[in-house]
């Protein structure tokens, strides 16, 4: 398009009359001719070229809207706080994931991870041939890409196809004269690593941190709170620093500008918890006056938009504000540009596999309440993951609980999960009185939970395909994960999903659980088998027969479920070992899989202490390595040989956890 403010007025009235001999005439058709020359040989100033904005993202990892932005007083950001005032500020962004793989793989693809089956950390799903990631849209369109630089997709990519450059010095400034760029520059210092990694006296005062109730109020917890301040007030400091460099380009006009964190703060029950403490995070959108017909109905310059968005949006509204209309297979939607649309009533997360612990939870909001439906509820929140426990804070808490010197509040992140959780987080900011058996909520938790089953199937949300099943499933069939969520045959989720809602009834069914235990799919016996174990010893010894017989089930996952049943709560000594045997041959990846390995691994390690000391050394001494699957997920085999095989401190324990 070019500007017609190029053309002077006396032109433009000559337009009206196209006689070609006009002097006038003459000379526009020669000043459009050289426009158009300089235009196509990139000699014409940024400002002249520019037709469509360029966008910015300035990133943070691990941390939630601890900012003074958003009402916190303890915070010192007075950067971000500044930029809010100049920009629209979201109350309810979420990430969608509470960990980064998953999170940023959510964005990059503008689908939600598990309909991928990218959901698990770190596991390097294949990807379809239909996928393409939303920076090539831009590309496409003509902008320079650079991500400063972290990626941790979850699914397979080449990197150059999706960047014009991915590094630790890649910068919109190598672009064309004149071309538009997209950029991303990431911050680590607030990384959850770096809140033990201090190395002088805090700038907070550790008297002072807001410590959450779930947290025991103890010195070190408080210091690594006071940490992770002082991490957020350097992360400031950078944040100012890119603002500056853009106005000393002279660039801001413009730049569209949005900050945002990856998911909640690194500090325990933030990261990797599937609520509102884990997925809550900042964002904020900063659209010059230049660019306002691309603002939001709800935009004004130091206002709060309520509006439920996550991550799952964010590459559907890069192209919405450089005027293309996102794909059909996006599941995102739009919160400004050209194709904004409504908002939303409701928003979704997830949780899968956390590095050596595997887990399902899926999450629903819709502001006021939020809606988990734990799908392995004999697991708790705090599931002993060697990374975390590297936190000061963690470990304490930890042993604070072993010794029993918390109260229920404080303890109920290290005991097992409810199937179902609600909270009111109008009133229960911090997620502690579970609603979900209260009468006087139960319509919500209806309509919550069914929001969540029908963005299940509206998304083709694998959650109910174990992790070592869905990949043995796919290639069986020749298929990608994503793929093999698409075909109603292999994934009939509304039948398997019935095998998974066995917990939810109010007395146990044990026609449900036999049927179950029996049935065709090998998703539905997976879950009777866990629900089995969840109930517990009883239901366990009244479906032996059926639980026995799946020892020798053709899906490995199955046998896995059923061993670790028949393990934890054996009719005899002999039925425990023969379980047992069963989970140690799964736990060889070279037999069975890295998925498998995993899990059976898993299982083995929920076993008391007693019961597993006869066999640490057959277990550390099985091969780690899976050859037909990524390098990183076969590293969290050997972790948990390191945790079963070597003598750990008491905060490791299992055992003390559920004995």
């Amino acid at each position: 398009m070019i500007r017609t403010s190029l053309i002077p007025s006396s032109v433009t009235s000559v337009m009206k009359t196209p006689d070609p001999t006009s002097p006038f005439l003459i000379m526009y058709r020669i000043r459009l001719q050289i426009l158009l020359f300089l235009i196509a040989s990139g000699g014409l100033s940024p400002l002249l070229a520019v037709e469509r904005p360029n966008i910015l993202w300035l990133s943070a990892e691990d941390h939630g809207p601890h900012l003074g932005c958003y009402g916190d007083t303890y915070a010192d950001t007075p950067n971000l706080d500044a930029f809010a005032k100049s920009s629209l500020l979201y109350k309810n962004a979420i990430s969608t994931a509470p960990v980064c793989a998953p999170a940023r793989t959510t964005i990059i693809c503008g689908m939600y991870a598990p309909s991928l089956g990218a959901h698990h950390m770190r596991s390097e799903a294949a990807k379809p041939e239909w996928l393409k990631f939303y920076p090539q849209y831009l590309r496409e369109a003509g902008y320079y890409c650079t991500n400063n630089s972290k990626t941790d997709y979850n699914i397979k990519h080449n990197i150059r196809d999706i960047w014009n450059e991915s590094s630790g010095k890649a910068h919109y400034n190598k672009r064309k004269k004149g071309q538009p760029f997209f950029a991303i520059f990431n911050q680590t210092c607030t990384h959850e690593s770096r809140i033990r990694a201090r190395k002088s006296a805090t700038k907070h005062d550790p008297s002072k941190a807001p410590i959450p109730p779930y947290h025991p109020d103890v010195p070190a917890v408080r210091d690594n709170w006071a940490q992770y301040y002082d991490r957020l007030s350097q992360m400031d400091d950078w944040f100012g620093a890119h603002l500056r460099a853009l106005k000393e380009e002279g660039l801001a006009e413009d730049t569209i500008v949005i900050f945002w964190a990856d998911h909640g703060s690194g500090m325990p029950r933030g990261k990797r918890y599937a609520g509102w403490s884990g997925l809550h995070v900042p964002m904020i959108m900063h659209i010059p006056e230049k660019w306002k017909h691309l603002r939001p109905p709800e935009y004004k310059s130091g206002s709060i938009s309520k509006r439920l968005v996550g991550f799952v949006d964010l590459g559907a509204t890069m192209l919405s504000l450089v005027g293309i209309k996102p794909p059909a297979f996006q599941q995102g939607k739009p919160f400004a540009g050209k194709h904004v649309t409504e908002k939303p009533a409701h928003s979704f997360g997830f949780r899968g596999r956390m590095d050596e612990r595997p887990d399902c939870s899926r999450t629903v909001t819709d502001g006021r309440f939020v809606y988990i439906r734990n799908f392995m509820p004999h697991l708790p929140h705090g599931q002993v993951l060697h990374y975390q426990m590297e936190t000061q804070s963690t470990r304490i808490w930890r042993r604070l609980y072993n010794q029993g010197k918390l109260n229920k509040v404080q303890s109920a992140f290290w005991e097992r999960k409810a199937p179902e959780e609600l909270y009111d987080i109008s009133k229960d900011p911090h997620e502690t009185r579970n609603l979900a058996q209260d009468a006087k909520f139960r319509a919500t938790l209806i309509s919550m939970r069914n929001a969540l089953y029908q963005n299940l199937e509206k998304t083709f949300d694998v959650a109910l395909l174990p992790e070592g099943l869905l990949h043995d499933l796919a290639k069986e069939h020749g298929l990608t994960p994503g793929d093999l969520a698409r075909d109603k045959s292999l994934y009939p989720i509304q039948r398997i999903r019935k095998a998974s809602d066995i917990l939810l009834d109010t007395t146990v069914d044990e026609g449900r659980i036999v049927n179950m235990l029996r049935a065709k799919l090998p998703a539905q016996r997976y879950w009777a088998a866990h629900a089995c174990l969840y109930l517990g010893e009883e239901v366990i010894h009244k479906h032996l027969e059926a639980l026995n017989s799946l020892l020798k089930d053709p899906s490995r996952s199955v046998q896995i479920a059923a061993a670790e049943a028949l393990a934890t709560y054996p009719a005899g000594a002999k039925g425990a070992e023969e379980a047992l045997e069963v989970l140690l041959a799964n736990a060889d990846p070279t037999k069975s899989s890295a998925y498998h390995a995993v899990a059976a691994l898993n299982a083995l390690d929920h076993q008391p202490q007693k019961v597993l000391e006869p066999y640490k050394q057959r277990i550390t001494n099985l091969p780690t390595n899976d050859p037909d699957v990524p390098g990183r997920p076969n590293g969290y085999a050997a972790r948990m040989h390191k945790h079963i095989g070597s003598p750990i401190p008491d905060y490791f324990s299992w055992e003390k956890n559920n004995r």
